[in-house]
Protein backbone atom coordinates (compact mmCIF):
# COMPACT_ATOMS: atom_id res chain seq x y z
CA UNK A 1 0.00 0.00 0.00
CA UNK A 2 1.31 3.00 -0.98
CA UNK A 3 -0.01 6.95 0.18
CA UNK A 4 0.81 9.87 -1.73
CA UNK A 5 0.59 13.29 -0.27
CA UNK A 6 1.08 16.18 -2.86
CA UNK A 7 2.41 19.95 -1.87
CA UNK A 8 3.62 22.89 -3.52
CA UNK A 9 0.74 24.31 -5.36
CA UNK A 10 -0.17 28.09 -5.28
CA UNK A 11 -1.11 30.97 -7.09
CA UNK A 12 1.61 32.31 -9.73
CA UNK A 13 2.17 34.62 -12.87
CA UNK A 14 1.86 33.49 -15.93
CA UNK A 15 6.16 33.14 -16.89
CA UNK A 16 6.54 31.97 -13.42
CA UNK A 17 7.50 28.50 -11.61
CA UNK A 18 6.67 26.21 -8.86
CA UNK A 19 8.33 23.00 -8.03
CA UNK A 20 5.52 20.13 -6.62
CA UNK A 21 6.29 18.12 -4.73
CA UNK A 22 4.94 14.26 -4.22
CA UNK A 23 5.61 12.46 -0.27
CA UNK A 24 5.09 8.61 -0.61
CA UNK A 25 4.78 6.43 2.67
CA UNK A 26 5.05 2.43 2.19
CA UNK A 27 8.44 0.59 2.05
CA UNK A 28 8.89 -0.27 -1.40
CA UNK A 29 8.66 3.38 -3.30
CA UNK A 30 11.84 2.49 -4.63
CA UNK A 31 10.31 -0.19 -7.29
CA UNK A 32 7.15 2.80 -8.16
CA UNK A 33 6.78 4.20 -11.46
CA UNK A 34 5.89 7.49 -10.85
CA UNK A 35 3.13 10.06 -12.43
CA UNK A 36 1.95 13.27 -12.69
CA UNK A 37 -1.59 14.31 -13.55
CA UNK A 38 -4.02 17.43 -13.79
CA UNK A 39 -7.28 18.34 -14.23
CA UNK A 40 -8.71 21.34 -15.00
CA UNK A 41 -12.43 22.81 -13.83
CA UNK A 42 -14.73 21.16 -16.67
CA UNK A 43 -12.22 19.07 -17.95
CA UNK A 44 -11.00 15.18 -18.13
CA UNK A 45 -8.15 14.32 -16.15
CA UNK A 46 -4.74 14.06 -18.06
CA UNK A 47 -1.18 12.75 -18.12
CA UNK A 48 1.54 15.60 -17.69
CA UNK A 49 4.92 13.17 -16.83
CA UNK A 50 6.06 10.46 -15.74
CA UNK A 51 8.96 8.51 -14.28
CA UNK A 52 10.53 4.80 -13.99
CA UNK A 53 11.58 3.79 -10.50
CA UNK A 54 15.16 4.10 -11.53
CA UNK A 55 14.96 7.64 -13.02
CA UNK A 56 16.25 6.84 -15.72
CA UNK A 57 13.30 7.29 -18.28
CA UNK A 58 10.93 9.74 -18.30
CA UNK A 59 7.48 10.45 -20.57
CA UNK A 60 5.96 13.96 -20.80
CA UNK A 61 2.81 15.59 -22.41
CA UNK A 62 3.74 17.59 -25.70
CA UNK A 63 2.72 20.82 -24.20
CA UNK A 64 4.67 20.60 -21.19
CA UNK A 65 8.01 19.50 -23.41
CA UNK A 66 10.89 21.71 -22.72
CA UNK A 67 9.35 23.85 -19.61
CA UNK A 68 8.49 20.98 -16.16
CA UNK A 69 10.69 18.19 -15.50
CA UNK A 70 10.28 15.35 -13.50
CA UNK A 71 12.52 13.72 -10.66
CA UNK A 72 12.66 11.56 -7.85
CA UNK A 73 14.38 10.73 -4.60
CA UNK A 74 14.02 7.35 -3.71
CA UNK A 75 15.74 8.30 -0.03
CA UNK A 76 12.87 10.51 0.51
CA UNK A 77 10.68 8.35 -0.94
CA UNK A 78 9.41 11.87 -2.93
CA UNK A 79 8.76 12.95 -6.80
CA UNK A 80 9.05 16.46 -7.95
CA UNK A 81 7.69 18.18 -11.06
CA UNK A 82 9.90 21.01 -11.93
CA UNK A 83 7.41 23.96 -13.55
CA UNK A 84 8.99 26.86 -15.68
CA UNK A 85 7.77 28.79 -18.20
CA UNK A 86 3.66 28.85 -16.50
CA UNK A 87 1.17 29.56 -18.73
CA UNK A 88 -2.61 30.02 -17.57
CA UNK A 89 -3.77 26.87 -19.66
CA UNK A 90 -1.74 25.35 -17.11
CA UNK A 91 -4.37 25.68 -14.34
CA UNK A 92 -5.42 22.57 -13.07
CA UNK A 93 -5.44 20.48 -10.14
CA UNK A 94 -2.53 18.80 -10.33
CA UNK A 95 -2.00 14.83 -9.26
CA UNK A 96 0.62 12.75 -8.25
CA UNK A 97 -0.01 8.63 -8.83
CA UNK A 98 2.00 5.38 -8.19
CA UNK A 99 2.04 2.90 -10.57
CA UNK A 100 3.23 -0.94 -9.63
CA UNK A 101 5.80 -0.93 -12.14
CA UNK A 102 9.45 -0.01 -13.99
CA UNK A 103 8.09 1.98 -16.64
CA UNK A 104 6.50 5.23 -16.96
CA UNK A 105 3.33 5.17 -18.12
CA UNK A 106 0.76 7.79 -19.54
CA UNK A 107 -3.32 6.88 -19.23
CA UNK A 108 -5.12 6.93 -15.71
CA UNK A 109 -5.98 3.25 -15.81
CA UNK A 110 -2.22 1.92 -15.34
CA UNK A 111 -1.97 3.47 -12.12
CA UNK A 112 -2.80 2.05 -8.48
CA UNK A 113 -2.58 4.63 -6.45
CA UNK A 114 -3.40 7.91 -6.30
CA UNK A 115 -2.93 11.56 -4.14
CA UNK A 116 -6.03 14.49 -3.20
CA UNK A 117 -4.15 16.84 -5.56
CA UNK A 118 -3.11 19.88 -5.26
CA UNK A 119 -4.36 23.31 -6.98
CA UNK A 120 -2.03 25.27 -9.52
CA UNK A 121 -3.24 28.70 -10.72
CA UNK A 122 -1.53 30.67 -13.62
CA UNK A 123 -2.95 34.68 -13.86
CA UNK A 124 -1.76 36.14 -17.05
Amino acid sequence: QVQLVESGGGLVQAGGSLRLSCAASGRTFSVYAMGWFRQAPGKEREFVAAISWTAGSTRYTDSVKGRFTISRDNAKKTVYLQMNGLKPEDTAVYYCAARRAILPAATIREYDYWGQGTQVAVSS
